[in-house]
C-alpha cells in the first residue's frame, strides 16, 4: 500500500526543524518501503505491506521518539488521496487568489468542523467538504483578512491540529502519487 503522510507546522519561520533527509531515513529504518519527500514541508511517501493502524502507530512513536516537539499528522492511503481529487467540484480548478486543503487527522471529529463549517456565513469564499479534507477557496486576496477562513477557521480549537497544503500543493501531490 502507498501513503501519504502530511506533517503539521514544520519548518516554518525556523521553528520545528525537521530535516527531510533524516526523516525520510528514520522512516526507513522503521521498515517503511520507497520512502521519498515533496518539498521541505512535510510531503512524504512511502509504501508498506503493514496495516494502515500498524502504520499509524510507527509514524507516532517515530515522531515522538525524535523530535521535542508535538508533530500532528495526517496519514492517508494513496487512493483515499487520489479519491478526493476525483470528487472534486469544478470549480476548484476556477480563479481563486488562494485555494487551500485542510486535512483532517483521524484524531479530530469531523463532525466538529462540518458543524463550524455549515454555521458560518462566508466572505468571498467557497467551501467543498471531501471525506478526509476540506477545500478552501478564497477569491479575492485584498479581501483575504475579511473571510471566515482567516477570521474565524483559523481560530478553532481543532486547527491546531489540521494540517493545511495550498492548492498548487495539493495538485503536486496528487500527480507524483498518480505516477
Amino acid at each position: 500500500m502507498r501513503y501519504i503522510l502530511l506533517l503539521r507546522g514544520i519548518n516554518v519561520g525556523g521553528k520545528n526543524k525537521v530535516s527531510m533527509s533524516e526523516l525520510k531515513e528514520a522512516l526507513s529504518n522503521e521498515g517503511f518501503i520507497d520512502v521519498d519527500s515533496y518539498i521541505n514541508s512535510g510531503n512524504l511517501f512511502f509504501s508498506s505491506e503493514e496495516s494502515y493502524e500498524s502504520c499509524i502507530k510507527k509514524v507516532e512513536q517515530l515522531l515522538e521518539n525524535n523530535y521535542d516537539f508535538n508533530i500532528p499528522f495526517v496519514l492517508l492511503k494513496k487512493d483515499e488521496y487520489l479519491k478526493e481529487k476525483v470528487g472534486l467540484p469544478n470549480w476548484w480548478n476556477g480563479e481563486f487568489a488562494r485555494r487551500d486543503v485542510i486535512f483532517i487527522p483521524r484524531q479530530i471529529d469531523k463532525s466538529i468542523i462540518i458543524d463550524f463549517i455549515n454555521e458560518s456565513e462566508f466572505y468571498n469564499e467557497i467551501v467543498y467538504i471531501g471525506e478526509n479534507a476540506i477545500f478552501w477557496g478564497k477569491y479575492d486576496e485584498a479581501q483575504y483578512l475579511k473571510s471566515t477562513y482567516h477570521k474565524k477557521l483559523m481560530k478553532q480549537d481543532f486547527y491546531k491540529s489540521v494540517t493545511v497544503r495550498n492548492g498548487k500543493t495539493f495538485e503536486k501531490i496528487a500527480e507524483i502519487l498518480g505516477k
